[in-house]
């Protein structure tokens, strides 16, 4: 490969159709790659690719499966969305007043040392088996990335549109929403981009514990009943839902970057 060719696709990383193209001729590699290596695979645990593709569309397209689907994809949304509500008000209060940060740091600290995966005890008898119970789990581990992310942004915010808002008398609402906003929403950004893996990560062992819906506990029945072309349908199915989750929140991001800064139209 020369050094013009890698120059191009530098240059075409950075904007939004080389992202997009890039993006998909990687999943297509591995996705290729994965054909490769199971065609013609005769290891029960280890089946082809096209097999686990058939059991995929004969099951995930039932409307048992697609309750299933769309039972994770309730509790996922609804953790997200606590995660982020709650992440970003309290990353914006400890990043603006230096004595609530001296003060919850502690307490934060060692809440966010504790994995989420390690209170589903605690949360089973808080909330017992119940869709609560997963969306509680998964915005407490999710909530982290997007607090802190967004605490650092505005901590770091400029002085300089400190002193001006100020000097223009623009305080209170107004200041968090027309200035701390758009100069913090890149990091938040960032922070819900790290949250979103995570929140499929939480969703699936969730519903690995005592529920009877959802992607977790089909994966897991398969498994325990040896069926094990539904068990990787499942996790073909979570992967796509991985890939299409993170796709959309690109072109949200894009969008939301723009309302933050135009300058980015004439990057794109």
């Amino acid at each position: 490969m020369t050094r013009t060719t890698v120059s191009s696709l530098n240059a075409a990383a950075h904007t939004g159709r080389g992202r997009l193209v890039l993006g998909l001729l990687g999943a297509v590699t591995a996705l290729l790659a994965w054909f490769l290596l199971s065609r013609g695979s005769d290891n029960p645990y280890f089946p082809p690719l096209e097999a686990i593709v058939e059991r995929a569309w004969e099951y995930w397209t039932t409307p048992e499966g697609v309750d299933n689907i769309l039972a994770s994809l309730r509790t996922l949304s609804g953790g997200l969305f606590f995660a982020i509500v709650l992440g970003v008000a309290i990353g914006l209060v400890i990043g603006q007043l230096a004595v609530v940060e001296q003060t919850v740091t502690p307490s934060l600290e060692f809440a966010r040392a504790i994995p989420a995966t390690a209170l589903i005890p605690f949360a089973l008898m808080l909330f017992g088996v119940s869709d609560e119970m997963k969306i509680f789990l998964i915005a407490l581990g999710c909530i982290w990335p997007i607090l802190l992310s967004t605490a650092d942004g505005a901590r770091g915010i400029d002085t300089t549109m400190r002193d001006s808002a100020r000097a223009f008398q623009v305080e209170g609402i107004q200041f968090q929403r027309y200035v701390m906003l758009p100069a913090v929403l890149p990091r938040i950004l960032v922070g819900i981009r790290i949250a979103i893996p995570l929140s499929l990560i939480l969703m699936v062992t969730s519903e690995m514990v005592g529920v009877q819906q959802g992607l977790g506990f089909v994966i897991t029945q398969a498994q325990a009943t040896f069926q094990i072309l539904t068990m990787w349908s499942g996790i073909l199915i979570l992967g796509i839902l991985g890939f299409l989750l993170t796709f959309a929140y690109s072109l949200i991001e894009r969008r939301l970057l723009r309302w933050a800064d135009p300058r980015r139209d004439r990057e794109s």
